[in-house]
């Protein structure tokens, strides 16, 4: 890669190479494999006091491979969703598909019904592995699918005897977590454990442009599309985080929380993959969203690393206890997903001692692009330098690059950018500009140093906790409802999560409340998606040709 492009190279972190080699792995099957015999003995992951070695993971994911490959039938390229939260089964799940030739599609286990629908229709998912919890959603539109598989498994059905028996007993009749649902030809995931063991899985060819994660997102703009990851992108940025970490981390030593769903971008790569190719220990957090459970599993667990979104280092800096927490040991902290305030930053280095640094990615970008050195003393406000093989650019609407100092586009280009959306050529030539850079729809600015600011950004794309949120998706929901004339979904500021969305309604009928509103958003959108706020409005600010114009309703108006 031209070194002149790169400005940003003399000032790289000393230990940071310039360049990653692709060619160290043809696949991130065959990354893991060698993970697996380096690290055999070595902890791989823990949760709920389970833990599994690295060579726990090799036999048991090459058990279900062969599961689905000898039993299933399935055929390299078939799709294969995962519905669940963080739990053992994730990543055997993962590395079983991706070893098997097959294509992970990941699925957020929240999702109604309508949204999983669209999900497996688009994606062509011929099998889903989902937790008990969730299955009852599944029931609801397996039928209306062409989805031939279902693999349920319960909470707790990799804590062994008799604890297994005991979690999923309290979850199901105890908590009632776990609605009625009837999937009459579903197996369960150990049983499709034991099956894979009576076979073997024979040599399957992988390469480097073959898919391996269909990450779906609603992209730069739109509706939910897959982003079509392929196994080099997967390793390039794999790779990347790698060569940046290298400095700071300690082969065969870190202790990483994994606090962030593994059917996040950002903790897939860089908590999954990315330690586990250095020989780290995951600790899986279930539901982070139980502050005071969280702080009790990491109190006493000398953890090394932990990396997250604003508002989990805010949850956590508020939950009581966190103060007792043994940081001896933590010499990593990587915030991305969304912006890391800076408040919350100095809170963070005051309480762990550990400098907070803030990265930028896209699920398109696999995700990383841009991280700060770790070294920083403090906070400064940046989403850091381009990662090792990587090209950003500063661009104007027409794609001409603009000098370091002026706003405009952010676009990237190197190995960790997706093929494109899947099976939406359209789509991916909309964020691809003619000399093949992504348009990540965010406006930035880049430093004399090389350090690049986001300012803003161009699309209307809400950001919540670090998911994406489209509001033309927020408005075909809200569009059904009878009492609508129109309606327009944008993103206002809020203290816990970074944004939030508000509604603008213009109504039908003048009986529609904002109850009614709320309501049919709950049975329709998942949590991150609702509406924290609906305003009623006798008109929406339009442009001359009749565009709603979104920014005019994000500033403070008087109630109609």
């Amino acid at each position: 890669m031209d070194n002149s492009q790169r400005p940003w190279l003399a000032n790289y972190p000393a230990g940071v190479t310039a360049d990653i080699d692709l060619d160290q792995y043809p696949s991130v099957a065959a990354m893991l494999a060698e993970a697996c015999n380096r690290f055999r003995h070595r902890p791989a992951f823990s949760n709920m006091g389970r833990t599994l070695t690295y060579a726990d993971l090799d036999r048991l994911s090459a058990s279900f491979a062969a599961f689905l490959v000898n039993d299933l039938k399935l055929a390299k390229g078939d799709r294969v969703a995962i519905m669940m939260p963080n739990l053992l089964q994730y990543p055997i799940a993962i590395m079983a598909i991706l070893r098997a030739g097959l294509v992970v599609v990941n699925v957020n286990p929240l999702y109604t019904a309508r949204e999983l629908k669209h999900q497996l229709e688009d994606s062509g998912a011929s099998a889903i592995i989902v937790v008990d919890n969730f299955a009852h959603t599944v029931a609801e539109v397996i039928g209306g699918t062409h989805c031939k598989h279902v693999i349920c498994t319960g909470v707790g059905d990799l804590l062994g005897f008799p604890k297994s028996l005991l979690t999923n007993f309290v979850v199901r009749h105890v908590k009632k977590m776990v609605p009625d649902y009837s999937l009459p030809n579903a197996l369960r995931f150990n049983e499709a454990l034991g099956r894979g063991t009576r076979s073997t899985l024979g040599k399957i060819e992988i390469g480097p442009e073959d898919a391996a994660f269909l990450q779906y997102t609603g992209g730069t703009t739109g509706v939910a599309k897959g982003a079509e990851l392929t196994h080099r992108n997967m390793i390039a940025n794999m790779l990347q985080a790698s060569a940046w970490l290298a400095p700071v981390v300690r082969e065969g030593s870190e202790i990483i929380v994994t606090a962030l769903p593994l059917y996040h971008i950002f903790a897939l790569t860089a908590n999954f993959l990315t330690f586990a190719r250095s020989g780290g220990f995951n600790v899986l957090i279930t539901n982070p969203r139980d502050m005071p459970g969280f702080v009790k599993t990491i109190k006493n667990l000398r953890f090394t690393a932990l990396t997250g979104v604003n508002t989990l280092f805010a949850g956590l800096l508020n939950t009581p206890g966190f103060d007792q927490v043994d940081f001896s040991n933590l010499h990593l902290t990587l915030g991305g997903g969304m912006a890391v305030q800076r408040a919350v930053a100095e809170r963070w280095k005051k309480a762990t001692g550990c400098t907070l640094a803030e990265a930028y990615g896209l699920t398109e970008t696999s995700p990383a692009v841009c991280i700060n050195p770790l070294d920083l003393a403090e906070y400064n406000g940046s989403i850091g330098l381009p990662v090792p093989s990587t090209v950003v650019t500063i661009r104007d609407d027409d794609g001409k690059i603009l000098p370091n100092g002026e706003v405009g586009e952010l676009c990237v280009q190197g190995p960790q950018v997706m093929k494109g959306y899947w099976n939406r050529p359209e789509e991916t030539a909309k964020v691809m500009t003619a000399d093949g850079a992504l348009r990540t729809g965010d406006i930035a600015r880049i430093d004399e140093r090389g350090y690049v600011y986001i300012v803003d950004r161009k699309k209307d794309m809400i950001l919540v906790s670090g998911f994406n949120v489209y509001p033309n998706e927020i408005e075909d929901v809200v569009a059904l409802l009878p009492g609508v004339l129109e309606v327009a979904a944008v993103g206002v500021p809020d203290e816990k999560s970074g944004e939030a969305v508000k509604l603008v309604i213009v109504k039908k009928d003048p009986a529609l409340t904002a109850e009614d509103v709320l309501k049919h958003c709950k049975a329709n959108l998942t949590g991150y998606k609702q509406p924290r706020h609906v305003e009623f409005r006798d008109s929406l600010p339009k442009t001359n040709v009749g565009k709603i114009l979104r920014r005019e309703l994000r500033d403070p108006s008087p109630k109609s």
